[in-house]
């Protein structure tokens, strides 16, 4: 049994026992996550994970790391602190499969003005249940109080994962031509970025995030923005496996211009059909209000679409199949052009 205490630590705003009793209740969430690979238990000094080179000739790890940014602001103004975790793991796999690999794990970073062992709980359950969907094992992590850095109610959520690709598996840019084609998988909604301007936009600090709208079909503001980023790890594995995808983008800040010609090649460019486009309610209802210009919201926001992948033309249909197989509803949005503009949505 843990006998560590102090009291002057505990006076200075730092109750260490409360860190245990978190870690007591997040270890049930923890164990969702565990797969083969895992050698160690939470609580130790670093997280063990055994790679399975099974099929792999080269292995080349792939990592990624990001926030939840200013979307936690919403999770503090409407009380729900289970579902940001998804987002954390979300922004940090999302990126690992844009060049092909394979998530295994994943580690939080959790700071927060004092440490409420049953919101710890929550947001790290909503960890877990990111790491369920990508199928990467939450081996560690940790969670810092700090008092007088951090309001008590408010915390900071990061978090970084750790994939594996065969390096003869590794997407290459260079192999798009003129006339492949854009595939689209639709987002959740606003997903995580973008939210300075969505609470400058409704400035949700003195409006009730909790009241249902119309155009959003009933659904309060709250509920909406708060919806977590879509986990794209299981269909884009199950693509990689039977189709050659040329590249992926993942749809963050600086939205369409600056995401999507991140996968292609010098001389080339996006074409974007916008009539393709299925842009969420969302989004019309930011633009409205705030008087955003339609160039802004493409280079800010997902606009409904979470990723983008190129494949060959004769590639399309069985692509779509695939995705739609895992659940993706996803749909031709455009094509590949020789062009330096980088995107074109006409």
């Amino acid at each position: 049994m843990m006998k560590s205490h102090s009291e002057s630590y505990k006076a200075a705003g730092v109750d260490i026992e409360a860190g245990y009793r978190a870690v007591e209740l997040m270890k049930q969430h923890i164990a969702r996550t565990m797969t083969a690979g895992v050698m160690s238990d939470i609580g130790g000094f670093g997280g063990l994970f055994e790679l399975d080179m099974t099929g792999i000739t080269k292995p080349v790890l792939v990592s990624g790391t990001d926030g939840v940014g200013t979307k936690l602001k919403l999770a503090f103004l409407m009380d729900k602190h289970d579902t940001v975790g998804i987002d954390c793991v979300a922004m940090c796999v999302n990126d690992i499969i844009c060049v092909g690999a394979k998530p295994l794990f994943f580690l939080d970073y959790i700071a927060v003005g004092k440490n409420f062992p049953k919101k710890i709980e929550a947001i790290v359950s909503g960890v877990a249940e990111g790491c369920v969907q990508s199928r990467a094992a939450l081996i560690g992590g940790e969670t810092a109080e700090m008092p007088g850095f951090y309001p008590e109610e408010e915390y900071d959520l990061a978090g970084f994962s750790v994939g594996v690709v065969d390096k003869a598996k590794i997407l290459d840019k260079k192999t798009i031509e003129g006339g492949d084609v854009l595939l689209a998988l639709p987002s959740s909604g606003v997903h995580s970025n973008g939210f300075s301007l969505v609470r400058r936009v409704f400035d949700v600090e003195h409006t009730d995030m909790k009241a249902p709208i119309a155009e959003l079909g009933g659904k309060s503001l709250g509920e909406t923005l708060l919806t977590p980023t879509k986990i794209y790890v299981k269909p884009m594995l199950a693509l990689f496996e039977e189709v050659r995808v040329k590249a992926v983008s993942h749809i963050t800040g600086g939205g369409f211009y600056e995401n999507i010609p991140r996968s292609i090649p010098k001389g080339f460019g996006a074409k974007i059909d916008r009539n393709a486009l299925k842009i969420l309610p969302i989004f019309d209802l930011i633009a409205k209000k705030g008087g955003i210009p339609e160039r802004d919201m493409f280079n800010t926001f997902n606009m409904g679409v979470g990723m983008s992948v190129v494949v060959a033309k004769e590639d399309a249909q069985k692509a779509l199949e695939i995705l739609k197989a895992n659940g993706e509803d996803a749909y031709i949005m455009g094509k590949i052009v020789a062009s330096e503009e980088g995107v074109v949505i006409c």
